[in-house]
């Protein structure tokens, strides 16, 4: 996928779309080779279908309200993109949530995402964890 026209807030924000579309191929080109891809659990994953078969079963769905972007490039020429905003979805009890803070740290390199580093509280509002009994 030619990312040539996006800003890089515009590659993040497409690709956290396209994921939430679950149209993982489309949103895997956007992701550099080998990419790293690092969840609150501390799960590492170097693909979408990896993390995705990983996290099933954590929540129905779940989508992000993108509040803010901010960007800035390091001494090394790589490229950060931070995305602020809250979590809405369904849990695994049927039950609908929203407002759940997250914030999302990608690296790009060379115009594609090399990292993406997921911080959120779904976990402390007790929705990723599985349900019991």
């Amino acid at each position: 996928m030619d990312t040539g026209q996006l800003s890089p807030a515009g590659t993040v924000d497409r690709y956290l779309h396209l994921c939430e579309d679950r149209e993982l191929d489309r949103a895997q080109r956007l992701l550099a080779p080998s990419p790293r891809i690092v969840f609150p659990t501390g799960a590492v994953y170097g693909s979408l279908p990896e993390m995705v078969a990983d996290q099933r079963g954590r929540y129905r769905w779940v989508r992000k309200h993108r509040t803010r972007f901010h960007t800035g490039t390091g001494p090394d020429g790589l490229v950060t993109v931070t995305s602020l905003g809250t979590l809405y979805g369904v849990d695994l009890r049927d039950r609908p949530f929203e407002g759940v803070r997250y914030v999302d740290v990608f690296v790009l390199r060379d115009g594609l995402i090399a990292e993406q580093h997921v911080f959120n509280d779904l976990s402390d509002c007790g929705i990723s964890s599985p349900v019991r009994g």
